[in-house]
């Protein structure tokens, strides 16, 4: 890629960067303070979750993605560790998504249970268990889904006391199988199948309602509908932004890497 390529990629990396950080810093102000006794309902506690994990994709996702491009020469291992991060990161964004639909989806179809149900502490349990699974999936290469031999490696290194560890970059150590098989079929799609559906029933649902209730009811459902909206079309954004690198991934895994060029690549990106 030609320089100006590059410095340009870099600065609207940055720019990107820095507008996910203060948009969900923002995000975050406006339901913790901004709304009274906010963090009691579950809807805002998974959206805080959410825009935490746009803000750290913003602080470290987005700058380690530049820099895990050749930028850094570092151990096989770091290299592999800083990789998964970014996938950690992301995958936190799908659960977190994944959780306000099952969470709208509830509230719409089991609203005498709901409350029960839905309390506070188990809100947030269920936050952690989206954070956790999130390391699990994301770290899985750690274990040995990767591009690279731990043992190959180690015997490069003491063999060659002046060794270099090459360019850092992603594909050199994640691999492409995972990223098609695993990360795009596993832990995106299948979560944004389940969304799509449970959206569906949703608007669906409320739309039938909306048809049946009397004046009175329906201002309640009209807020919910508005909600939902909202909700869906952070769905929609989200998709936008991230299926293209993954429908790319596939493009290099079954075509090679001259079925995508350099340019196309890094918009994605």
């Amino acid at each position: 890629m030609a320089e100006w390529s590059w410095v340009a990629y870099t600065v609207l990396e940055v720019l990107i960067a820095v507008a996910c950080c203060l948009g969900n810093v923002l995000v975050v102000c406006a339901v913790c303070i901004g709304i009274r006794d906010s963090l009691r309902e579950p809807t805002f506690c998974f959206l805080v979750s959410l825009a935490v994990a746009d803000f750290l994709v913003g602080v470290a996702a987005v700058p380690l993605a530049v820099l895990l491009d050749g930028w850094v020469s570092v151990t096989p291992d770091l290299c592999l560790l800083l990789s998964c991060v970014v996938l950690v990161l992301t995958q936190a964004s799908v659960l977190s998504l994944l959780a306000i639909a099952v969470d709208r989806y509830l509230r719409l179809h089991i609203p005498l249970r709901y409350k029960a149900l839905a309390t506070q502490r188990r809100s947030w349990m269920a936050v952690c268990v989206c954070w956790t699974l999130a390391c699990l999936l994301g770290f899985t290469p750690l274990f040995g889904w990767r591009n690279y031999s731990p043992l190959a490696s180690d015997s490069t290194n003491t063999s060659s006391p002046s060794f270099i560890p090459p360019p850092c970059t992603f594909l050199s150590v994640i691999s492409l199988p995972f990223m098609v098989y695993f990360n795009f079929l596993g832990c995106v799609i299948a979560p944004l199948l389940v969304m799509t559906v449970l959206y569906t029933r949703i608007f669906w649902s409320l739309q039938g309602r909306l048809k049946e209730s009397c004046p009175q009811a329906q201002a309640s459902l009209l807020r919910e509908k508005r909600l939902a909206c909202s909700l869906a079309l952070v769905l929609i954004l989200f998709a936008v932004c991230w299926i293209p690198l993954h429908l790319m991934n596939c493009l290099l895994l079954y075509h090679g890497p001259k079925a995508v060029t350099e340019g196309t690549l890094y918009t994605g990106r």
